[in-house]
């Protein structure tokens, strides 16, 4: 019961970044880049106390300069910008389900290029979820959905599919993330300055930008790492199926946001692919010679 709930408040924290990103950026209260800015830097500061606190070493010049960690702040970048001028048009709910069946596909695809035989229902869990997708936000014009949105969201489940595969062989994922993030805090600024952020900010857009850096992201992450070791690889893929049904009832909840069929019909078929996916094939029995 206590697993269950540590992992339940887990994904609420998850699904929370999006509702607090479209709350900030698509009510004006923050521009875009710079509520991901604060987000980066104060996720930074909050995994960097966190680390002194468990004694573990973040900002030793090894670490800092590694390889690792400079792809790691790169595909971190790549997720927050999309997702942050992505969530300029798209509501909260849809762009969960576009990041969230983005990651999934293209770490299956990765592993699927890596040599990894994928089974038959698997394979069709990939495109049964693509399609989904490919339902909700195509065309635009009659999905009432911005293309250019959707595809920004997509680049940012790229970037995030890129920096868990990148963090898979982390030996202190915690520390790593920290060093991360101060990196991706740092990569942020050219995309601010092309973009033209950091221009509109209020008490109430740095808040949410706080609370989604330094508590669904920093604490969020730290708690996650906490019960990973705890499940198995394929419960703790599946659970995070919850993530965007979160987010889309939250979002009609919180942000008054309309639930169509068109995203009832897409989500349920890219969960229900992803599903699939993630299913752990069953186990080939092998007949005794007589």
């Amino acid at each position: 019961m206590r697993l269950f709930c540590l992992v339940s408040l887990t994904m609420i924290a998850f699904a929370a970044n999006s509702i607090l990103g479209r709350a900030a950026i698509g009510g004006g209260y923050m521009d875009a880049t710079g509520f991901g800015l604060w987000r980066l830097v104060s996720g930074a500061l909050m995994l960097a106390l966190l680390c002194r606190v468990r004694g573990l070493e973040t900002w030793s010049r090894e670490r800092l300069l590694r390889p690792a960690s400079l792809w790691g702040g790169a595909a971190l970048t790549l997720y927050m910008a999309g997702f942050t001028l992505a969530y300029q048009d798209l509501d909260a709910g849809l762009g969960a389900l576009v990041l969230f069946g983005v990651v999934q596909v293209s770490m299956f695809l990765w592993g699927a290029l890596r040599g990894n035989p994928a089974a038959g229902m698997q394979v069709a869990g990939a495109v049964l979820a693509f399609l989904g997708l490919a339902y909700v936000v195509w065309p635009a014009e009659a999905a009432g959905v911005p293309l250019r949105a959707s595809l920004l969201m997509g680049l940012s489940g790229l970037g995030w599919g890129i920096y868990s595969l990148l963090g898979r062989g982390a030996r202190q994922p915690l520390a790593a993330t920290a060093v991360n993030f101060a990196w991706s805090s740092v990569m942020m600024l050219p995309v601010l300055l092309l973009a033209g952020g950091g221009t509109v900010v209020s008490p109430w857009g740095v808040l949410l930008a706080v609370l989604s850096g330094a508590v669904t992201s920093g604490m969020g992450y730290a708690l996650w790492y906490r019960v990973l070791p705890q499940l198995a690889p394929a419960v703790a893929a599946t659970v995070q199926l919850s993530v965007p049904v979160i987010a889309i009832l939250a979002g009609a909840a919180l942000l008054g946001e309309s639930i169509g069929l068109r995203l009832v019909f897409g989500s349920a078929a890219v969960l229900g692919g992803i599903a699939l996916v993630v299913r752990r094939p069953p186990a080939r029995k092998v007949q005794a010679a007589k």
